[in-house]
């Protein structure tokens, strides 16, 4: 049988492991939708707008490892558009389907409905550009080159890639015309396998740098888990015996029941003696990490570049010499392999923050709360959390084993986890997921708290509630502005506004209240929703360091 355009993209999805594809339906995009709606291995996974289809589809891509979204030309795809961003800065493959007008309408540059008014559709694909590492219109004669080449682009730089096609192209069939050079090589600057002699020199000069280091330790960072790495990390720490921190962003990617684990490096904003102990190594081991503002805290990190070594997914820092051409995997296969292990560099001892005395009718702090989060968790929970104060507040918190709180650190657009958790849940509907979100952050995505309902999901919410934006409170030297306010929402009372039937919904003001909801949710065999009122201005330590700091 012949096989169309859009079967064909599908069908290479399918294989990659895609099986729910996010979305808001379009008239431009119909052939497509219709296509993915008729696909009995694919599942339509319709959101309530197109941002928070993007954000579900990156929440789905940290658990699947990579995922799909469909919209329609013009304002679907710019709805998108932010959450795509945030796929980009923090490497999570999205694979984003834009509907276009037929090609007859384009080449008259006819003046339709969703464009500028100006006869030009090339200029969305434009604005998308700086967010994806690839991009396509397909056609019959180009669909099976170009479906590969994004596909190559998106697993080898693991980041999104546009992929346009228009209306009259969607159920046209094929040719097979360039199908002889189909290739799946990996982009440019992205290797295949490594330059053997660069990768021994590599090799060597690391393992001679750790064995030589009288106080040394390892930083596994991001890149970790989005390359699949955290088994081969885990085997060099092990092999090697150091001990290892992870910076905010990189928080979970390796197992923080592991003995060699000591806890947050978060430059002078958290953990003294941690930040002492890395700081004083002569020897650092980065493995995929990215050095940016959140991860150093705020800049007061001081980490001497001469004593970094940096492995990063296609080349190797160390100090201030470069060695391109090399795949982390096999660097790591390498080091795994040949170091030899230390007994003689030990850190601080793990500290495990303490749950604060308080009487069962006292006001739910910010150290009640997280202490009591870190004694509710589980293993293997899937927890996401946004970019506000709770964030913080959960960053000392040990996880057990399999545990993995994520977070959109870098991007870090506040609304991002209520929709992300969704994707989430529905890539790992097996596992249990729990959001924690601040309630300004969840007045921007709310209304995706309904699709949990309609897919059959159980998650656990936690809405915080402290009467306005903490977060942008604190990084404010006056802590009373106005643009930090927010309506007041009945929060615990949306669920059931939203359709969520059958769900356990409560509202804790106490620390009496919240010790007695969490044993209720401990087995619960239904979705979650928890309003949890705190005082106005109780936040973490990490927090109030930042803000004295001003």
């Amino acid at each position: 049988m012949p096989e169309t355009v859009i079967q064909y993209l599908l069908n290479r999805l399918k294989q990659l492991g895609i099986r729910d594809i996010f979305g808001v339906p379009g008239d431009y995009a119909f052939p497509i939708n219709n296509a993915i709606c008729d696909d009995k291995e694919l599942r339509w996974i319709g959101c309530c707008n197109e941002l928070n289809a993007a954000y579900a589809a990156d929440g789905y891509a940290r658990i699947n490892g990579m995922s799909a979204l469909s919209t329609t030309f013009g304002v679907g795809e710019l709805s998108a558009l932010c959450g795509i961003a945030g796929s980009y800065a923090e490497h999570n493959p999205v694979f984003h389907i834009v509907g276009m007008p037929a090609t007859p309408v384009q080449e008259r540059n006819a003046v339709v409905h969703h464009t500028l008014g100006n006869g030009e559709f090339d200029q969305f694909m434009t604005m998308a550009t700086p967010t994806v590492c690839a991009k396509t219109m397909l056609t019959p004669e180009n669909c099976i080159q170009e479906v590969e080449r994004v596909i190559a682009a998106a697993l080898g730089y693991r980041r999104p890639v546009y992929i346009a096609i228009p209306h009259d192209y969607v159920h046209e069939n094929i040719s097979h015309v360039h199908e002889k050079i189909l290739s799946s090589q990996a982009p440019a600057n992205v290797p295949v396998k490594s330059d053997p002699e660069v990768l021994e020199e590599a090799v060597s000069t690391i393992i001679n740098r750790l064995s030589g280091a009288e106080k040394a330790c390892i930083m596994p960072g991001i890149f970790v888990d989005r390359f699949g790495l955290k088994d081969l990390t885990t085997d060099v720490v092990n092999a090697s015996g150091l001990p290892y921190v992870t910076m905010a962003m990189d928080k979970s990617v390796l197992d923080e029941t592991n003995p060699s684990y000591l806890g947050l490096y978060m430059g002078q904003l958290a953990n003294p003696e941690i930040r002492e102990f890395v700081e004083s190594c002569d020897c650092v081991l980065a493995i995929g990490t990215i050095l940016f503002d959140v991860n150093t805290g705020m800049f007061t990190a001081k980490l001497d570049r001469s004593r970094i070594i940096s492995i990063m997914p296609s080349d190797v820092h160390i100090g201030y010499a470069g060695y391109t051409n090399l795949k982390m995997s096999d660097v790591l296969e390498e080091l795994a392999r040949r170091l030899r292990k230390r007994t003689d560099i030990r850190g601080p001892a793990a500290r495990h923050p303490a749950t604060p005395d308080a009487d069962a009718g006292s006001p739910i702090t910010a150290d009640y709360l997280y202490a009591s989060c870190m004694k509710f968790f589980k293993p293997d929970d899937i927890i996401i959390v946004d970019s506000g104060t709770s964030f913080y507040g959960l960053l000392p918190v040990f996880l057990p084993e399999g545990a993995r709180l994520y977070n959109q650190t870098l991007w870090g657009a506040i609304g991002w986890a209520t929709p992300a958790s969704f994707g989430a849940a529905l890539a790992a509907p097996d596992r249990r997921v729990i959001l924690i979100t601040g309630e300004g952050a969840h007045q921007m995505t709310a209304q995706e708290v309904s699709q949990f309902y309609r897919y059959g999901l159980k998650p656990i919410i936690f809405v915080l509630n402290n009467h306005g934006y903490l977060i942008e409170r604190m990084l404010s030297r006056k802590l009373d502005y106005c643009y930090n306010d927010l309506t007041q929402w009945q929060y615990h009372k949306l669920p059931e506004a939203l359709g969520c039937n059958g769900w356990v919904i409560r509202k804790a003001t106490t620390c009496g209240d919240l010790d007695k909801i969490m044993a209720e949710l401990d087995n619960v065999g239904t979705g979650a929703y928890v309003e949890i009122t705190t005082p106005e201005m109780s936040a973490p330590p990490i927090i109030e360091t930042v803000h004295n700091n001003l």
